[in-house]
């Protein structure tokens, strides 16, 4: 199918989302609403060539969680939705974007303005509101986007809110699979790409699978940074067992040599007692 036909249903789709949040979501349950959202993001991901895959879900909180994920690209919200749908804290700017900002807004996205440090406050109070009142709550704790090969650290302050609320926090790790079995960064959002030449690159590399991994939650009682810590020893763990049997061969492979290297003596260093140089 042509590349201009999928953009094309990809945008009534949208529009479709729309006139379900304008003209139902008053009418129905709370429960409805989530029911409503996730066949929602799964025909979306359908129709941008991406099926999904959740594995260990049996550990999935359903209320009061703080879910935290790595995040790879926009796509990942609904992924999430696909799988558990759940409010967002997003970056205020998303709020702009037509069509999918009114909808973020209207579906109850926490937006939050990064440049001032005096919301931080603001939301880490709504956010403990929320998880008290035992809604799910999803977070990026990286606070952008990557290729999804590594993590970045994990910023702390907003497990602050699960501390708080004394309310669980639950990993949960995105991998994007091609049709050859291999990791793909098709999806990710990165550097000064725009949304419309992400959603080219994306549309270009599939089919895609996108893996959900829903690891163990962590108890409430630590402190923000114990909990991000977990959680991303968490999250890495999943990634790992998500890559391809050959991926991991080969960064251990390369770990392997990197540690190699770095025990040869430079110039400089010291020779050791049974190297070529002793006496």
């Amino acid at each position: 199918m042509k590349l201009a036909l999928r953009k094309i249903r990809l945008v009534v789709h949208l529009l479709y989302g729309m006139w379900v949040v304008a003209t139902r979501f008053a009418r129905v349950t709370a429960q409805q609403r989530l029911e409503l959202n996730r066949a929602w993001s799964l025909r979306f991901l359908q129709l941008a060539g991406m099926r999904l895959v959740v594995h260990n879900d049996g550990a999935r909180i359903d209320e009061g969680a703080l879910v935290v994920s790595n995040h790879i690209s926009w796509i990942d919200i609904y992924v999430i939705n696909a799988w558990r749908p759940t409010r967002f804290v997003s970056k205020a700017e998303v709020r702009k974007w037509p069509v999918v900002g009114w909808l973020a807004e209207q579906l109850g996205t926490v937006f939050l303005q990064r440049e001032k440090r005096s919301d931080a406050k603001r939301i880490m109070h709504e956010l403990s509101e929320h998880l008290v009142a035992g809604h799910v709550i999803c977070v990026f704790p990286e606070g952008t986007t990557t290729d999804g090969r590594e993590l970045l650290p994990f910023h702390a302050n907003l497990f602050q809110a699960a501390v708080s609320a004394s309310r669980p926090v639950q990993p949960v790790c995105i991998y994007y699979e091609d049709a050859h079995g291999n990791q793909s960064t098709a999806p990710s959002y990165i550097d000064e790409m725009s949304l419309g030449e992400s959603l080219d690159t994306l549309l270009r590399g599939t089919p895609l699978t996108a893996h959900v991994y829903v690891c163990d939650a962590l108890a409430p009682g630590a402190e923000r940074r114990a909990l991000a810590a977990d959680a991303q020893v968490a999250i890495e763990g999943a990634l790992d067992r998500l890559r391809p049997v050959g991926a991991r061969v080969r960064q251990a492979a390369a770990r392997g040599q990197a540690e190699q290297d770095a025990e040869v003596p430079h110039a400089g260093d010291t020779p050791a007692a049974n190297g070529p140089l002793a006496q």
